[in-house]
């Protein structure tokens, strides 16, 4: 069991990568006002949701404990995060305000992770 949580864990990580990377990539058209969101940012978003829910099943499964207050807040950040990669993925352009939420709100579940 530790071993397919270990991988779940990975796959998790990924998509923290891809999300953030997204992101961190988008800056330099924040400054021509020409960021967008990038296909890279609706998978990391998905592969997060999709593997987060997976991670609490199987631990839940192998009896560890688990805080569930903190998944459930970093579940509702990470739908809130999807949804507006989701529903701005076929937009030219979107504001540089939008960019920096997703990339704030990717920072605040990075750190509600790894400091709760």
């Amino acid at each position: 069991m530790n071993v397919v949580i270990g991988f779940v864990l990975a796959t998790h990580i990924i998509g923290v990568v891809a999300l953030l990377g997204g992101v961190l990539y988008q800056m330099k058209a924040m400054k021509t006002g020409d960021a967008r969101m990038a296909p890279g940012m609706l998978h990391g978003a998905f592969l997060l949701l999709i593997s987060g829910v997976l991670l609490i099943g199987l631990n839940e499964a192998a009896g560890n404990d688990l805080n569930h207050i903190r998944a459930g807040i970093k579940l509702i950040v990470l739908v809130v995060i999807t949804a507006l990669v989701y529903i701005n993925r076929d937009e030219p352009r979107v504001s540089n305000a939008l960019i920096g939420t997703v990339g704030g709100l990717t920072t605040l579940n990075i750190l509600l992770a790894t400091m709760w």
